[in-house]
């Protein structure tokens, strides 16, 4: 399918929004859907801030899928500028050229400076990327895990997202004919700057209750029972209440219930909990936790609310 064919129109309403994100597994709340929706509709950058593992890189990836739009994902580092987001130059690629055209006998400098820097040897970078026309409409830029970078790279994404433009010193400046749906996330393990936040909108994406967690293991893990699925949420929901160094998210509640299931595993067992705790918990300190009376203790309050 050509790219124009597979692009889909945006959401006309809030419910809209959870209809389409429903459509490609994700299950969120009304307030959630409300500002993705407000992005889309007013063309501004979405800044979702959480702890790891609530879900907000699944956010973009959902919305590119549901929109039929390419998705580009920049994943921030520390170290991470501006130069290594927008673009590089193959200097490989360059290098055999000179020598190529040194052998030839055919050097013309002033020649061969503009072939060099042309777009043949251009390497385009995530923003870069998400500037060009694309026949699916505008990409979803995903600028992932903001709170790695650095303040100065922080300015300059101010002022890129502002003019939806970047510059490249040998070619000029490159604006996109429409800009792209800019998603930008935060694990809040530093403040991201205020003038970056308030050119966005901002949602703080916590957790889901039991009910939405239900609903999102049946979606993603529909062979479970929902036995075990109530199981597995239930202590996980009762695990992120312990003092651990890092709660589990979604994503482990799921990659536990895959487990689970591999392992034909009907119900939840202390056992069964201390063979799999790999799963859910990624810190040795965390695990040593939940070893033993621990992970018994749960199951009985899990039990006793039950009742």
């Amino acid at each position: 399918m050509a790219p124009s064919e597979s692009a889909r129109a945006a959401p006309a309403g809030i419910g809209d929004v959870q209809e389409m994100l429903r459509g490609q597994g994700y299950i969120c709340g009304r307030s959630l859907a409300t500002v993705v929706f407000l992005s889309l509709r007013l063309g501004r950058p979405l800044f979702l801030e959480g702890d790891a593992g609530t879900g907000k890189t699944e956010i973009a990836k959902a919305l590119a899928s549901g929109l039929g739009r390419r998705l580009i994902r920049l994943q921030c580092y520390e170290g991470l500028d501006a130069a290594s987001a927008v673009y590089e130059w193959n200097f490989a690629a360059q290098m055999v050229a000179i020598r190529a055209a040194e052998a030839e006998g055919s050097a013309d400098k002033d020649v061969l400076r503009a072939e060099l820097f042309g777009a043949d040897y251009l390497i385009e970078r995530p923003l870069l990327q998400a500037m060009r026309p694309d026949p699916a409409g505008a990409p979803v830029l995903l600028i992932d895990e903001l709170d790695r970078t650095d303040e100065p790279f922080e300015a300059f994404l101010l002022e890129a997202l502002s003019d939806f433009q970047v510059t490249i010193p040998e070619l000029g400046t490159i604006a996109a004919p429409e800009p792209p749906i800019v998603v930008l996330t935060s694990n809040r393990t530093r403040e991201v700057h205020d003038a970056l936040k308030r050119r966005c909108l901002y949602h703080w994406v916590d957790y889901p209750d039991i009910e939405r967690e239900m609903a999102i293991l049946a979606a993603r893990v529909p062979e479970a029972s929902e036995t075990l699925s109530r199981q597995v949420v239930a202590f996980v929901q009762k695990l992120r209440e312990e003092d651990l160094f890092k709660r589990p998210g979604v994503a482990e509640t799921i990659d536990w219930a895959k487990c689970l299931l591999a392992l034909d595993v009907i119900e939840l067992s202390p056992e069964v909990i201390a063979d799999t705790l790999g799963a859910i918990l990624k810190y040795q300190d965390d695990i040593q936790k939940l070893q033993g009376s621990a992970a018994r203790r749960i199951l009985d309050e899990m039990a006793a609310a039950a009742d």
